[in-house]
Order: structure tokens, then sequence, then C-alpha cells
């Protein structure tokens, strides 16, 4: 295969994957941003945890992000990060209660909304972070491929250990429908499929959340605080218009 054969494999599948999510989704993420519209339009948080590897990147993918709402909260646990170590972070993400401590030290309060987004919907910290929330009072988001988590046995080592799934514990469920194992294209001669498509999956899905939440707010004659490009003309000076205002309230900003 030649590498813009490869290309057209990568291509042709991921855009089959996103108009998949486009063409099935949007009754849930019309509901997922009613949730967030509301608690935004109260001048609240959101909150977004994406506790596995790399399924923290698409809680930073709407994290002060050009675009992106100056009311999501993301929880950027350093738990499971990757820059602490591969094995560390699969091993914390496994780790029965660990999810549980997260929410718990977060801050969240009964009437707050939490987005969970993690690939396959199944590991013990994002459970335990569902469950915690639900405990709290918290409305919560989930995205995470269905397909994944129903295609996964009962007893791998990944499960947390009610062998529950994202999908069946949150209130309102996106499904990223990203296929068992993550990786799509078959090259020959190699004995393993390479090409992952879940950080496409999650990243189109959190961004068309946002979008919704925006237009719902404008529908309100809400003008919702959004972040400019830092690199754009005037991208300092738009954002500083509202830094003081969520200082001390985003952990991280």
């Amino acid at each position: 295969m030649s590498a813009s054969s490869l290309a057209q494999a990568y291509l042709s599948t991921v855009h089959d994957l996103l108009r998949r999510i486009e063409s099935a989704e949007a009754e849930h993420v019309e509901a997922a941003a009613r949730l967030l519209t509301e608690r935004i339009a109260e001048d609240r948080l959101v909150h977004v945890y994406g506790p596995g590897g790399h399924s923290n990147l698409a809680t930073q993918e709407v994290f002060f992000r050009a675009g992106g709402l100056m009311h999501v909260n993301a929880i950027l646990d350093e738990g499971t990060l990757l820059s602490n170590g591969a094995l560390r972070s699969m091993a914390v993400e496994r780790l029965p209660g660990y999810g549980r401590v997260v929410i718990e030290r977060a801050g969240l309060t009964a009437g707050d909304v939490l987005v969970l987004v993690n690939a396959y919907g199944i590991n013990s910290a994002l459970i335990d972070a569902a469950m915690t929330a639900r405990d709290l009072g918290v409305a919560t988001v989930g995205v995470s491929s269905r397909e994944h988590a129903d295609g996964t046995a009962p007893d791998h080592p990944a499960r947390h250990p009610s062998g529950r799934n994202l999908h069946d514990l949150v209130d309102v469920h996106i499904d990223t429908k990203v296929p068992v194992g993550d990786a799509v294209v078959d090259v020959p001669g190699a004995s393993e499929r390479t090409a992952a498509v879940s950080t496409f999956a999650n990243a189109f899905a959190m961004n068309w959340l946002v979008m919704t939440v925006v237009e719902q707010l404008a529908a309100r004659g809400i003008d919702p605080p959004m972040w400019r490009s830092g690199n754009a003309p005037g991208g300092d000076e738009a954002n500083a218009r509202f830094i003081a205002r969520f200082e001390g309230r985003v952990r991280h900003l």
C-alpha cells in the first residue's frame, strides 16, 4: 500500500465514523447541551473529566481552547496523564476507588453537571467517577462508545469490579461508536491494525456539544464568554475581559 492509499483508507474510515455519530446522536447532543446551558445561564461552571491516558485529550480539547466556553472547568488529574508514565496511567485508570477520590476532591456539589468522556466507557476510574457524581446529586453526561463497552468481556482487567458501563450510569449519553480495538487500518504484513480513531470521535463529539451549547445560549439572548486564540489578532485583549471572572473558580486557569 502506498502512503496515499493508506491516507485514503484512514480518511474514509474516520469520515464514515463521524458521519455515523452526526446522523444518530443529535437528540442526545441536544439533551446534553440543555444540561450545560442551564448551568452556564446561571453563571455556573460545567465540569469535564476524561480519565484514561488518551481520553485526557478530550478534556483538554474543550478547555482554554479557541472557540471554547470559559465556563468549562477541566478536571485534569495527574494520575492518568501519560506524562507520568504510560503503564502507570493504565494502572491508575484501572484502580477501583480512584475516580471516587478525584470527584470528591473536585468540589462538585448537588446541581452541578459533569461531562465524563472516555473512549471505551468501562474503566474503574471512570465508573467510580460516574457513581460518585450520582451520589452527590450531580447531573452527568457520558461520551463514550457503546459498541466498545458492550463488546468488552465482563471479566476484562480494565473493567470496574461492578462490570458496569458508562452509558448505563449517566443521565445523557453520547455514543462515539468507536469500534472494539480502536485502530482501524489493516496493513499487509502487519499483525496488528494501526490508526486509532477515538481521538477524532471524542473531539468531534465534544466540539459538537460546545457548539450546541453556544447556540442554545444565543437563542436565550446570552452571548457566552468564549476563548479566542491568544495567537490571533486581539486574542489577549479579548480574553482579558473575562479572566478575573474565572480566576479562582476554574482550578487550572
